[in-house]
């Protein structure tokens, strides 16, 4: 499976929000999976959109063909767009789907990791992060994507920003510790999605 990960910068927040409505029209593309997103918790002109697909093969006959008319609409409307693809690697809890009609926030973790420390990385979200998140009360589900040049793509579903919030008190600082994060990541970023349900596809 394939994780389209982009980040837009928006300065026309309505006519934005009325393009982003247009992609309803992606169920008819072959091997589209679903698609959803959001407004960032803490930068309120930033949108961020998270897309799955079952392939490269199937996303590139999308790009080539009816990306361009769709994407026409919020012409205009953004300063700023960041994408990146990343393939799949493994469930956040387990039994991923592209589902967001259940969730209320998105967490989205995205990190650039030094490349001897690739293997310790993906071990560790794999062996103590993964059971901590699939453990909290309130988290949903969870993917766990990589792309080339060692970046990596944590997405995380909640119930609601106050779970999440629980979470985070309570394991962050020792997880971190534990796993040794800060000898593997050379850089992270990472925000909290308030999922808007009209933008979900």
């Amino acid at each position: 499976m394939l994780v389209k990960w982009i980040r837009c910068t928006v300065v026309d927040r309505r006519g934005f929000e009325r393009g982003q409505r247009k992609w309803a029209e992606l169920p008819d593309a072959p091997g589209f999976k679903g698609q959803g997103g959001g407004w960032s918790r803490e930068h309120p002109d930033v949108a961020h959109i998270f897309a799955f697909w079952e392939n490269r093969v199937f996303y590139d006959s999308f790009m080539a063909r009816s990306h361009g008319g769709l994407a026409a609409a919020q012409s205009g409307t953004y300063s700023g767009i960041q994408v990146k693809l990343f393939e799949y690697r493994f469930d956040v809890k387990t039994g991923f789907e592209p589902r967001f009609t259940d969730a209320d926030v998105v967490r989205v973790a995205h990190s650039k990791v030094r490349e001897d420390r690739v293997e310790h990385f993906a071990l560790m979200q794999e062996q103590v992060w993964n059971p901590a998140m699939a453990g909290s009360p309130g988290m949903l589900r969870g993917v766990f994507g990589e792309s080339p040049g060692h970046e990596f793509l944590v997405l995380s579903m909640w119930q609601s920003s106050a779970e999440r919030g629980k979470y985070r008190a309570g394991s962050i600082e020792r997880l971190s510790q534990r796993t040794q994060i800060d000898h593997d990541v050379a850089e992270l970023a990472g925000d909290v999605v308030q999922l808007e349900p009209s933008w979900t596809v």
